[in-house]
């Protein structure tokens, strides 16, 4: 029986594209509360809980982004066109939030100008991101194999919600981290903004998930007809058993059940746009097995990826094992 190589290699971009949002997305999220959090012990605290990991969490951005170039560059060729504007913020974003980490450590007159670039960059990269993501979901237009649409289609009001949400989720997931590695007062604050943060996510979590299935007809049949939606109608059951975890685990002061249940929204959340995106790769307009490469070119690149997947997992693995427990603010600088 021949591998469904397409099929295949949409679940290991899928699974890299979800790691990089829950590994990268906690310490974006840091970045985003650093300007709640005013004394200089208690930003230390902060960065020092990212420090260790941080860049080793963008290794799965890379990976996402150079399978879909290599594994389906139809694909790639019509979504990078429509989203250079968000893209290229992002990456910007990201470049002034990693420099930032290594320099606010070594200047004491450029410490202000560091501390913002830390937070304005992982404010933006996580808006540019969420912006993004909204822009694919309401589709993408296109001609024959290539992009049919303008400079600016990008931007519409559905994808800036998709911003502003992604924003905040990570602003909770940033909180929920910080609750797990650190104590003293950085805790007891990230308890309070992982409350706030925790509620403007459910809420809009919902204003997305209702808006998404009438930007088409594909998504609305999936969730309102049946009996498609009884393939998704789990999702947003396991949704309430998330948020109920997330509560109880704040309400409790838990150290790891508010992170752990927020991922699960974040996991959730990624299961629902799998849902609609099936089998598209671009929505309604360009299927997995249209876009996809050679099929030996597939074979050839699963074979390099089941060698090299298991050596970032187990990397990944061992650096969280290392730097496991709370941090201080002495911290690996």
């Amino acid at each position: 029986m021949s591998l469904d190589l397409p099929l295949i290699w949409a679940g290991l971009i899928a699974f890299a594209v979800l790691a990089y949002v829950m590994m990268d997305g906690f310490d974006l999220g840091v970045g985003i509360l650093f300007p709640f959090l005013k004394e200089e012990h208690e930003r230390d605290q902060m960065m020092n809980s990212v420090a260790p990991v941080w860049d080793g969490n963008e290794t799965w951005l890379v990976l996402g982004g150079g399978g879909l170039f290599a594994v389906f560059p139809l694909a790639y060729s019509i979504i990078m066109p429509a989203l250079y504007a968000p893209i290229f913020a992002m990456l910007l974003a990201l470049v002034f939030r990693g420099v930032a980490f290594e320099y606010r450590w070594k200047t004491q007159a450029g410490k202000f100008f560091w501390d913002w670039s830390f937070a304005g960059g992982s404010t933006m990269a996580a808006f540019a991101q969420g912006v993004a993501l909204g822009a694919l979901v309401q589709g993408i237009p296109v001609e024959g194999r290539a992009y049919a649409g303008g400079w600016w289609d990008w931007l519409t009001p559905f994808s800036l919600l998709t911003g502003l949400s992604l924003v905040v989720a990570y602003a909770l997931l940033g909180a929920t981290w910080l609750i797990w590695k650190c104590e003293g007062r950085v805790q007891e604050k990230s308890f309070v903004y992982a409350k706030r943060a925790g509620i403007a996510t459910i809420v809009l979590i919902g204003a997305v998930s209702l808006w998404t299935p009438f930007l088409n007809d594909a998504f609305r049949q999936k969730w309102f007809v049946w009996p498609q939606l009884l393939y998704a109608a789990p999702v947003p059951a396991l949704l309430g058993v998330c948020v109920l975890a997330l509560w109880q685990g704040l309400d409790a002061k838990s150290d790891r059940q508010p992170f752990f249940a927020t991922l699960g929204l974040f996991v959730l959340s990624f299961a629902g746009l799998c849902v609609n995106f099936h089998p598209y790769i671009v929505p309604s307009s360009v299927t997995l097995y249209e876009a996809a490469a050679p099929d030996n070119s597939l074979s050839f690149l699963l074979v390099g990826s089941a060698v090299l997947l298991p050596l970032i997992l187990t990397y990944t693995a061992y650096s969280y094992w290392v730097f496991r427990g709370k941090v201080g603010t002495g911290g690996y600088h």
